[in-house]
Order: C-alpha cells, then sequence, then structure tokens
C-alpha cells in the first residue's frame, strides 16, 4: 500500500530529485556563500600576511627587499594563472576540493622554507608560494558557476578576499607585535588559518551540481578542451579583449593598494593600528556585497550585462572623484581608502561575479567563467610584474602615495573607455533570451 503510494515519484530523474528534496534553493545560496567565502578567506591568509612586514633594507639592483618579495610572489602567482587557464576549465568535479587541500598545503611549505632559506635567497619559495595559490579561485569558482544564484555565491567568494585582504595583514601586524620574526610571521599566520581551511572545503564537497532549471536560463558549463577554449577565444576576441584589458587596469591599482598598504597608510599619517586594514576593508566588503549581488534580481541576462557594466564604469569614475577629493584635501585618508576601495572592487567583482557569467548566458556558447576569469587574472598580474619590474622599487619611493593617486586616475579613465567598447561590442553578438520577469 505505502509502495503504491511513492510509485509516481520512481519516474523522476534520480539527481534532481534529491537536489530538490535536500537542498532547496535558499540553502543553496546560504551554504555555498558560506563555503566559498570561508575558503578563500583562509586561502589569504597563506597569501597575504608577509605584506604587513616592512623588510627593511635593500639589496641587489637598489630596490628594497618588500618590492622583490611581492614581485617574486606575484610572479608565481601570475604564472600559477596562465596554468590554470589550461588545467582549471578541464579539471574534474570530484577532484577540485583534494586540489585545493593540496595546493595550499604547498603554500605553507613554502612559507616554512621561506624562514628557513636567508635572504635574498628565501625569495625563491615566496614564488613556489605564489605557483601554489594562483590557481584556487578557479577551482572554487567551479563549484558556483551556472546557477540562477551565480551573483551571490561569487559575490560571497570576492567578499572574502576583500576582508580577508585587511584581516590577513591585521593578523601579521598582530604576530609582529608578539616580536615574531619578519620571516617567520607569514608561516605562522598559516597555521591559525589552517583548521578553519579544512572545514570550509568540506562544506564546498557537499554542494550539490546544478538543477536543470540552472541549466536552462544560464547554460550548462562543463569541462573546455583546448580546441573549444581557443574556438571560444576566437569568437569573441575584441570584446574579451576589452574586458580584459579593463580588469588588467583593476588589477594594478588593486595590487599597489593591497601589496603596499602598510606604505600607503603611512603616507597618509596612520601608523601603529594592526585593526586599520580590517576596519577600512570591512566597510568596502558590505557594499560591495550589496551591489554585485543586487544583480540577482535581474533574470534577463541582457539587462543584467549591461547593468553591472554600467556599475562598473560608475565604480571607476568613483576612484577618480576619490582621488580628486584626497588631493584638494577634502577627505581624511581612511575615508579616502575606503571610498577608493568601494570603487575599485565594485567594478573588479563585477566583471567576476556577473559580466563574464551573463556573458556566456547572453551568447550561448560553450564555456565557463573560471576559464574567462583565469585568463583575465594571468594578464592582470602579468601587467603588475611588468609595472614593478619596470617603474623600480615601489616600496621604497616618497612619492608613493602622488605616484599612485596620478596612476589610478589615468588608469581607471581608460578602463571606462574600455568597458563602454566592450558593450557596444557584445551588442551584436547577443542570442535570444527567454522571457523573465525583472
Amino acid at each position: 500500500m505505502c509502495r503504491n503510494r511513492h510509485t509516481p515519484r520512481v519516474t523522476e530523474p534520480k539527481q534532481l530529485s534529491r537536489n530538490e528534496k535536500q537542498w532547496h534553493p535558499m540553502m543553496v545560496s546560504v551554504w555555498g556563500m558560506a563555503a566559498a567565502f570561508g575558503t578563500y578567506f583562509c586561502m589569504y591568509g597563506f597569501r597575504k600576511p608577509y605584506t604587513a612586514a616592512t623588510f627593511d633594507g635593500e639589496i641587489s639592483f637598489g630596490m628594497a627587499f618588500k618590492t622583490l618579495a611581492v614581485a617574486s610572489q606575484v610572479f608565481g602567482y601570475m604564472l600559477s594563472k596562465f596554468i590554470g587557464i589550461k588545467v582549471v576549465p578541464e579539471m574534474p568535479s570530484h577532484r577540485r576540493a583534494s586540489t585545493i587541500l593540496w595546493l595550499i598545503g604547498g603554500a605553507e611549505v613554502a612559507l616554512l622554507l621561506f624562514g628557513l632559506v636567508p635572504r635574498p635567497f628565501n625569495l625563491v619559495p615566496l614564488f613556489f608560494n605564489g605557483l601554489a595559490l594562483g590557481m584556487v579561485f578557479g577551482l572554487v569558482l567551479g563549484f558556483l558557476e551556472g546557477r540562477r544564484v551565480t551573483e551571490a555565491l561569487i559575490a560571497g567568494l570576492c567578499a572574502s578576499f576583500i576582508l580577508a585582504s585587511g584581516v590577513s595583514k591585521s593578523v601579521g601586524r598582530w604576530l609582529l607585535g608578539l616580536s615574531v620574526p619578519e620571516v617567520w610571521m607569514p608561516f605562522c599566520a598559516g597555521l591559525i588559518f589552517l583548521l578553519p581551511l579544512f572545514v570550509f572545503v568540506w562544506m564546498l564537497r557537499q554542494i550539490p551540481p546544478a538543477t536543470q532549471a540552472d541549466r536552462d536560463e544560464r547554460t550548462e558549463r562543463t569541462t573546455m578542451s583546448g580546441a573549444e577554449r581557443k574556438a571560444h577565444f576566437l569568437r569573441y576576441a575584441p570584446g574579451l579583449c576589452f574586458l580584459i584589458s579593463a580588469y588588467l587596469i583593476l588589477t594594478v591599482i588593486r595590487s599597489i593598494r593591497d601589496d603596499f598598504g602598510v606604505e600607503l597608510w603611512q603616507a597618509l599619517g596612520y601608523t601603529g593600528k594592526p585593526g586599520l586594514f580590517t576596519a577600512s576593508e570591512t566597510w568596502v566588503m558590505f557594499g560591495v556585497l550589496v551591489i554585485t549581488a543586487s544583480t540577482i534580481a535581474l533574470r534577463s541576462n541582457r539587462k543584467a550585462f549591461y547593468a553591472s557594466l554600467a556599475s562598473s564604469s560608475m565604480g571607476l569614475i568613483a576612484i577618480v572623484a576619490s582621488c580628486v577629493a584626497m588631493r584638494q584635501d577634502m577627505v581624511n585618508g581612511f575615508w579616502f581608502m575606503v571610498m577608493l576601495g568601494l570603487g575599485l572592487y565594485v567594478p573588479y567583482v563585477m566583471i567576476q561575479t556577473t559580466v563574464f557569467e551573463r556573458m556566456v548566458a547572453l551568447v550561448k556558447d560553450k564555456a565557463t567563467i573560471s576559464y574567462h576569469i583565469n585568463m583575465a587574472d594571468a594578464c592582470g598580474y602579468l601587467g603588475y610584474v611588468i609595472l614593478m619590474m619596470t617603474r623600480g622599487s615601489l616600496a621604497g619611493r616618497d612619492n608613493l602615495l602622488q605616484f599612485f593617486l596620478t596612476l589610478t586616475v589615468s588608469l581607471s579613465l581608460l578602463a571606462v573607455i574600455l568597458l563602454v567598447s566592450a558593450g557596444v561590442y557584445f551588442r551584436s553578438k547577443e542570442q535570444p533570451e527567454a522571457s523573465h520577469a525583472g
């Protein structure tokens, strides 16, 4: 009797039925956002704490050790992004979680060697630290893309590196205040983040695959072969180049603000306050999270794509306004850094969350946004490395703040032009979409 009442359910697809019974869409959003946020937040504990040190003293070529340390790690990180263009889109879903743990574990071993190997040869393990961590973002992203709630999920992921950047540097300054040597501080900071990392990666593994409704609205996301990646890029090369170039600019500005935050805060008159990084980035994180996640309300891929380009352009204009206000002494240093961070991270996160996600759905081509983001990140960090190698020691510049303001204004205006050009290009590539409310 009981068996007869449940007979009709046997005809449903097994995977879809399991997801619908055990994972309400809201549960997927909350759980997925927490898992992604926590995993990438912990990753920053292995990547950024060393930037809280100043590493006084210069070595070869008249460059400050910190500039060479940043360049070494970023070069490895950049190289990892280029490797990730191939590896991440081809990575089977069941191997992502274990790969994340192996990569971050390798990064912690590199930090151990950074403490053991004498200066300046410890720049080599710092290179391998960056090499290990560069693909983590794309691997985490693979759990989140291609869903109706993707913007909310990736907004949580991106909010993690906004807040984690400040928290990891605050942890670094705190450890230095406990008399931990500068070369051992990064390894000790990594140990603090190790246990929660395992918890959050386990949470990532529990996220169910996209439902049929997700695939119908956002297109199905599968692995991409080399031939498929090449064909996709060639089909949309001009538009992708516009977007990647704008992202490169944002990466350069963000990286200087991030890696040389201690020096910028000192130039603004703020010293000896470990919690300063966390306080400023908390304001930025909440502002960016609200703005970027709001695009989930736009069911139409076309509307969401162009709205995200418009929001990104407005963020870049806000960057220019904050720099002008700083030059005119219209704002104090703390709120300048908050305004700058908000204007910077809105387009930086929008491109990662909405622009690439909705672009794939808009053109209805086989692609993954992890492929696009790895490609954009690789180019962005390449540009940053070139800047550091051609502009000399950023950490040792007496006029670092003025250099940063001038560079930021000019690059932000150029990025606005690039985003407008991308919008014009993709208007000719749109595919018909189903009617959605909103």
